[in-house]
């Protein structure tokens, strides 16, 4: 095993009894179980994929589906004719030359 380190955690009050209790349901101490899940996490090779679904199982992301393709920069253009005031224009009546 080579030279073994010490961890120290900070753990609240609840999941330190659920470790401590499966650890006794399984037989094993606290460090056993705990060396154990660790190593089993850190081992576990997840490819972008399963992590995406895994992430979306747990709530933790969500996917934004657009109801339609995003308008291009003409499209955009002539949608927000009339909108307003140009900035160019703004900045020319800011400046007294209207």
């Amino acid at each position: 095993m080579g030279v073994v380190k010490q961890m120290i955690a900070r753990l609240d009050d609840d999941l330190h009894a659920r470790i401590k209790a499966k650890a006794e349901a399984e037989g094993r101490s606290m460090n056993e179980f705990v060396t154990a899940t660790l190593k089993a996490a850190v081992d576990k090779e997840e490819t972008r994929e399963e992590w995406h679904r895994r992430m979306l199982a747990e709530g933790k992301i969500i996917v934004f589906e657009p109801e339609s393709p995003a308008p291009g920069r003409d499209e955009l253009e002539e949608m927000s004719r009339g909108w307003g005031t140009a900035v160019s224009e703004a900045l020319e009546w800011s400046r007294g030359e209207w």
